[in-house]
């Protein structure tokens, strides 16, 4: 059995085991368990009924949460000339071509999303290995290989998040941060979930969505009432 500090303990007194909690309930529990020395980021789990083995059950994309994330994210952006000038202009923190690629080989990775042109995707291929495994690959199904870059770039920094079904068929995602109010973080968490009902693989059969959980970095994790949310 894990052992939980007082701070834990105490959380987890005020969370009923087989109850499915409102959104609204969740949160105000979050928020009353006695604050960590930070402002600690607010987490969903989705579990969905697919099958990630095969390709089309597979459930990924990005959609921007309307409050944001309560991150600042520093965007990059790979492009040249005229594109590149738009990218700075549209509030990138880099941009450029064959110097940016340089120095990310060289191990430099400051930045927390990527963005590329589509003529830019045959050298940044190249660093696949590199940025792969980290989730900062620019790709067309998460809006981050297009032309148009002042709107990637924009919606980057308001607050768009990727999301990837893992190998147990689980969407992990930031939805905000504790110190957001209540309205806040629900209009999030029902902007994801919508999202995903809209991407509903046709392949997936039966219950689409199985699961709904939100914790935050140091507190405890909460079921919520996903039979109403799936609707």
């Amino acid at each position: 059995m894990p052992k939980y500090g007082k701070r834990l303990q105490d959380a987890h007194k005020q969370i009923e085991k087989d109850k499915l909690y409102e959104p609204e309930e969740a949160f105000d529990i979050l928020k009353k368990v006695p604050k960590a020395k930070f402002d600690e980021t607010v987490e969903v789990a989705v579990k969905l009924g697919v099958d990630p083995k095969h390709a089309d059950q597979q459930v990924r994309g990005a959609v921007v949460l309307p409050n944001g994330t309560g991150k600042t994210r520093t965007v990059l952006v790979f492009a040249k000339d005229d594109k590149a000038k738009e990218a700075l202009n549209a509030g990138a923190d880099y941009a450029g071509s064959d110097e940016l690629i340089d120095k990310i080989k060289g191990g430099w990775l400051d930045f927390d999303v990527a963005i590329a042109t589509p003529d830019m995707m045959g050298s940044v291929g190249k660093l696949g290995r590199i940025l792969g495994p980290r989730g900062l690959m620019p790709n067309p199904k998460t809006g981050t290989v297009t032309f148009e870059v002042e709107q990637a770039v924009q919606e980057a920094k308001a607050g768009k998040i990727q999301y990837r079904v893992d190998k147990a068929g689980i969407i992990h995602a930031p939805i905000g941060k504790i110190s957001f109010e209540i309205e806040k973080l629900e209009e999030n968490l029902h902007t994801l979930v919508d999202k995903l009902k809209k991407v509903k693989p046709a392949a997936a059969k039966g219950q689409y969505m199985r699961a709904v959980v939100v914790t935050s970095t140091m507190g405890p994790s909460i079921k919520l009432n996903y039979i109403k949310m799936s609707k």
